[in-house]
């Protein structure tokens, strides 16, 4: 397989599983940090909406506009951009409520509930919503490593920091429903495929129509999407773990590291 696609596929997949991080976390230490949550979280979201704003609108306005002229592709680039806003907006209201996957969960909680055989409809619920979300974050990550493997790899890094606490709010019901910590640790891995598959779907669909004005619309769409992720979810989650100065500090070093590592590598 050409590098330039197994390098973005490996990199999408490297951050889907990293829901596993998540459920090994829930399994082998004692206490939440929940400041060292808080930052991390801070920071994914501090990296997508810097890379959002800065490099992936900027390139699909650039490129948009060589082909269609400076009014039209400009007006292009906003409607795709709140295109991706739209989507991940509908994908997230298909989501159940009563088990949103973005809600904080603790360590402890571990051992603070009873055996439920209940609550495995929640676990592998919970599974699923993260798996729908996570499908167009594959796309997401796939298509803009193809185009730039820099900005590919910081939005894989951001992604799998930000799985990262979805994999404890997998394994949590599901373990109180089983006791089985393989279980739980298999159905929070398995959550995190959703990501690979959408970047092998973005792979076999996209790229044989790939131009400049499909691209240009796709890193729109992106930038829309990680915007909408950072804002209904990143930061929201990082405020829950109850350290709000904290997540802001992670925000503005996830901006500030994006921005040193674009004029390093630039």
């Amino acid at each position: 397989m050409d590098s330039n696609i197994l390098y973005p596929l490996l990199m999408t997949l490297g951050a889907g599983l990293a829901t596993g991080i998540g459920s090994a976390i829930a399994f082998f230490t004692r206490r939440t940090n929940k400041r060292l949550l808080s930052f991390s979280l801070g920071l994914s979201g501090g990296v997508m909406i810097y890379v959002s704003f800065v490099e992936l609108f900027q390139q699909s306005q650039l490129a948009l506009t060589a082909e269609w002229g400076q009014r039209p592709g400009t007006a292009m680039t906003v409607l795709c951009f709140f295109a991706g806003i739209l989507l991940i907006g509908i994908i997230d209201r298909l989501v159940p409520s009563v088990e949103n996957p973005h809600e904080a969960h603790r360590v402890e909680e571990m051992e603070e509930q009873p055996r439920n055989p209940k609550l495995m409809r929640m676990g592998v619920m919970t599974a699923l919503a993260i798996a729908i979300h996570n499908f167009p974050e594959g796309i997401a990550t796939f298509t803009t490593a193809v185009d730039n493997a820099t900005l590919g790899a910081a939005i894989a890094v951001a992604i799998a920091i930000h799985n990262i606490p979805e994999g404890i709010a997998v394994s949590i019901p599901v373990y109180y429903a089983t006791g089985d910590r393989v279980k739980a640790f298999r159905l929070s891995l398995l959550s995190g495929v959703a990501e690979p598959v959408g970047a092998l779907l973005a792979w076999l669909v996209l790229m044989p129509f790939m131009s400049t004005t499909l691209m240009g619309c796709i890193l729109a769409g992106v930038a829309g999407i990680m915007v909408f992720i950072s804002i209904d979810e990143l930061l929201p989650a990082a405020r829950e773990y109850g350290e709000a100065h904290i997540s802001i500090y992670g925000v503005v070093t996830g901006m500030a590291v994006m921005a040193v590592s674009l004029l390093l590598l630039g």
